[in-house]
């Protein structure tokens, strides 16, 4: 593994394991959607904002460069899609 990125913001103060190979380890912190208290329509729309949320960092992250760039800019730049709304 290179990068692990933990997304939960109730994990971000959580202790992560030691993972082989000494990978990057990055927080995109998210609001858990499954708190969200309301009717259907109200958590229905919740996932739908996080998935999205998800999937514009996993596109951002894609399109880095891995191969141009330092691990500690990588690491840098991983952080900054962390950033992205």
């Amino acid at each position: 593994m290179d990068f692990i990125i933990t997304v939960c913001d109730s994990a971000a103060s959580e202790t992560c394991p030691i993972w082989p190979g000494h990978p990057a380890t990055v927080h995109w912190g998210l609001s858990d959607p499954a708190a969200v208290v309301g009717d259907d329509n109200d958590k229905m729309e919740a996932f739908r904002e996080t998935f999205e949320k998800i999937e514009r960092k996993v596109h951002a992250f894609l399109a880095l460069p891995l191969d141009r760039v330092g691990d500690m800019e990588l690491v840098t730049k991983i952080r900054e899609i962390g950033e992205l709304e």
